[in-house]
């Protein structure tokens, strides 16, 4: 048997009904790959042809039978003539091919719906952190009251996890940050002659907003994440329910040490971020600028008043809260499977970074002439 003979193809001949199609050769996956082309080409021709040959083929298989069906657009020719085997066949794949999905355009009212879902949503996650809130605030009090109580191994291991061990990053990228600042601000000031005031412009923007901001986003997407991780994974591994059994309060063990370990640390990573970022700045002017770092230590606390560290201090504590709150609260909602566990890990971090951005505004807007 030659090559030719092997070949898949197709030859169109006219009968008493109309056009015939007559299929040769051997329709199997290797060699329909090999001549797929020439068959992509035929299919434009083959859309009218109702009446179909089979007979000749020498071997099909179902990935030639799923190509004819598919042709046939998920329907029967008028006229197939055909083998046992291969009618067979092609019944088989009618049986397990699935339909495409129908286009579906949403209607107004389905819009109105999924935005009534979105904001039922948002309510229930905003009730959620306001049980988390008051639970906080009363097993504050608990503490207050039982101090021998607390969880102070867990306070101390959390601060050792959350700030010790975020200095090295956020000293790099602060160092970084202030490097680039610095770099673009002497291109402009030397423009106009004023170099001097490279301490005002760069220490006013990391001591208020940038260092605090900073600090605060890179703990989100490092301790706020794993925050959410930790407890959800005991979610999954039932670690929750054994303690609702045993009776231990998980608002005192998991969310209290957590919260406070970050309120802690916070400003003063926060107040690290600031230092890294005002020596890469003060190692730029004095590059670039001749400005030395005597002038640049001497010239800051004039530059910048000491209300600014304050008010960067506390917003950064509130920072704090905010994220292990938002990270305590994704935790607990995770079902207990690893799906929702990889998206409540994303939630939290997005959350995160969105509502310290928010919470800064909202201080820039309260305290706009504090500092300035």
């Amino acid at each position: 048997m030659t090559e030719h003979d092997q070949t898949p193809r197709i030859e169109l001949r006219t009968v008493p009904a109309g056009t015939q199609a007559l299929l040769h050769g051997r329709w199997s996956a290797a060699l329909m790959a090999r001549h797929w082309g020439q068959l992509q080409a035929s299919m434009p021709a083959l859309g009218q042809v109702r009446d179909w040959d089979l007979r000749t083929i020498i071997r099909m298989d179902h990935t030639a039978a799923q190509w004819l069906w598919n042709l046939w657009g998920h329907a029967w020719p008028a006229s197939l003539q055909a083998l046992p085997a291969q009618r067979a066949m092609l019944e088989r794949v009618a049986r397990f091919t699935v339909p495409p999905p129908a286009v579906h355009h949403t209607t107004a009212w389905e819009w109105l719906a999924s935005v009534g879902r979105w904001g039922h949503g948002l309510v229930d996650h905003a009730l959620g952190a306001l049980r988390l809130l008051g639970q906080l605030a009363l097993d504050l009090v608990t503490l207050v009251r039982h101090p021998r109580q607390g969880p102070w191994r867990d306070l101390s291991g959390h601060i050792y996890r959350i700030g010790a061990t975020a200095l090295p990053i956020t000293a790099a990228v602060g160092f970084l940050i202030g490097v680039v600042l610095a770099y673009l601000m002497s291109k402009q000031l030397r423009t106009f002659g004023a170099d001097i005031f490279i301490v005002n412009i760069l220490g006013l923007s990391v001591i208020r907003e940038l260092g605090p901001v900073l600090a605060a986003i890179l703990l989100a997407g490092r301790s706020g994440s794993a925050i959410t991780a930790q407890i959800g994974v005991m979610r999954v591994t039932e670690e929750i329910d054994a303690m609702r059994v045993m009776g231990i309060a998980r608002g005192f063990r998991l969310v209290l040490p957590r919260a406070l370990a970050m309120v802690a640390v916070m400003p003063l990573v926060a107040v690290w971020t600031m230092v890294a970022a005002l020596v890469g700045g003060m190692v730029v002017a004095d590059v670039a600028l001749g400005l030395t770092p005597g002038y640049f230590l001497s010239a800051l606390p004039k530059a910048v008043k000491v209300a600014n560290l304050w008010l960067a201090v506390g917003k950064s504590a509130v920072f704090g809260l905010v994220i292990a709150l938002v990270g305590c609260h994704y935790g607990l909602r995770v079902l207990p499977n690893t799906q929702s566990l990889g998206e409540g890990t994303t939630a939290s971090v997005v959350t995160s970074i969105t509502l310290v951005i928010i919470v800064n505004a909202v201080f820039a807007i309260l305290f706009r002439d504090v500092g300035l």
